[in-house]
């Protein structure tokens, strides 16, 4: 942190806070490692400013918190308003500082202590929180409550074509895989059993279909009649599960609908960062995927080289020795698994690209399998990321060696 910090006066104090809810736990050191301050510490505005003053007294403060937003977002805003460093130090790394101390013990005033301490003596282990990263946090923010969307939709989408399949399994068969599109939802929530729906006809279908998915409208009502023939017997439940349909239905289409005006302010606040733009340039990095680096690896300053961000999302191979019974490498069970994820999405979404693909069917001709190669273009493309962010440079393609002249 100190080597990209503009002014060249140490720290005099480090102050760690582990955050709470109602309360933080604050632990001030000096150079030296005496203790300054140790004590509860209300989530409250006047009692932050005052402790925040008293150790400014003794010089240069830096305070660093384990967790920048929600609970954290008080704090860190109070020592910016007094003109206090603030910085971060992530979760993976403060469990594994704490290793390095004495006791087993899991107290708030020991977190605490460790932050400060990390502060002082590990300066590399921390992330820097910047002027931009009020951007981040409104992605992290706004990104997180899309997960929470994205999590609420595969739920009613399973709800809803459970209800179906006891309804009428052809109906489900037909329209469980179109549950994505607005006009089915439409249709559902009027017209739930397949009484209603043979009741409204190809053309009513088509009517409640036409105003959000009209082509689909032109097509379906017909394929329903053919569905709902397959079928006399009504089953048991079925006047219940018509209620059940309508509501799930109904919520769904409202998930979907959040979920597509959320991207557009997602993609507008990714376009506003000054990195957005620079990770969206790679093959297979979408608003949403940029959007999880970003909110996980900032601009990639945490980590010296781009094997320590492969590292870290649990990309590097891990080497297993032992004698002579043991040898070889096996797959890192250990990392940020939500970065990991992104990486591995992405480096699938990236097999459209022909230098991506290239090197994916060289690793499956080299006797990989299709996750394992999948993982190998993930970290390969982990160095170019890491690059990306670290010249704040768009992705360019390799240059391709130019084609022998046939003689």
């Amino acid at each position: 942190m100190s080597n990209s910090d503009p002014d060249p006066m140490p720290f005099a104090v480090f102050c760690g806070l582990d955050v709470g809810k109602s309360e933080h736990h604050a632990c001030a050191l000096d150079t030296t490692g005496k203790r300054l301050y140790d004590r509860s510490l209300p989530n409250d505005e006047a009692a932050l400013r005052a402790v925040f003053e008293r150790l400014a007294e003794r010089g240069r403060v830096l305070v660093v918190v384990d967790q920048p937003a929600s609970i954290g977002a008080l704090a860190v805003a109070v020592a910016r308003e007094l003109g206090i460093e603030v910085a971060y130090l992530p979760g993976l790394a403060m469990r594994r500082i704490a290793d390095l101390h004495p006791g087993q013990s899991k107290t708030d005033a020991r977190d605490a202590h460790v932050i400060a301490d990390a502060a002082r003596t590990m300066p590399h282990t921390l992330r820097r929180i910047r002027g931009d990263d009020e951007t981040l946090a409104e992605l992290a923010v706004l990104a997180g409550y899309d997960d929470d969307l994205a999590g609420q939709s595969t739920r009613l989408t399973n709800r809803l074509r459970d209800a179906l399949l006891h309804v009428h399994p052809a109906l489900e068969r037909l329209l469980g895989p179109r549950l994505d599109r607005a006009g089915v939802l439409d249709l559902l929530a009027v017209a739930p059993t397949p009484a209603t729906l043979g009741e409204l006809g190809a053309d009513g279908m088509a009517e409640v279909m036409a105003p959000r998915s009209p082509r689909l409208a032109r097509t379906l009502p017909a394929q329903i009649r053919t569905a709902l023939a397959a079928q006399s017997l009504v089953v048991a439940g079925t006047a219940a599960f018509a209620r059940v349909i309508t509501g799930v239905a109904g919520q769904l289409r409202d998930a979907h609908d959040e979920r597509a005006d959320l991207a557009a302010e997602l993609e507008a606040r990714l376009e506003a960062h000054p990195l957005g733009p620079v990770l969206t340039t790679m093959p297979g990095v979408g608003v949403r995927t940029a959007i999880k680096l970003l909110t996980i690896v900032g601009d990639g300053s945490a980590f010296p080289t781009a094997a320590h961000l492969a590292a870290y999302a649990g990309l590097a191979p891990v080497t297993r020795r032992s004698g002579s019974s043991i040898k070889g490498e096996t797959r890192s069970q250990r990392g940020n698994h939500a970065l990991q994820s992104a990486l591995f999405l992405s480096a699938f979404a990236a097999l459209g690209d022909p230098e991506s693909r290239a090197y994916y069917d060289r690793k499956r001709a080299a006797g990989k399998r299709h996750n394992a190669a999948l993982i190998c273009l993930a970290r390969r493309r982990t160095d170019v990321i890491y690059a990306m962010l670290r010249d704040r440079q768009p992705y360019r393609a390799p240059a391709r060696a130019p084609e022998p002249i046939a003689a």
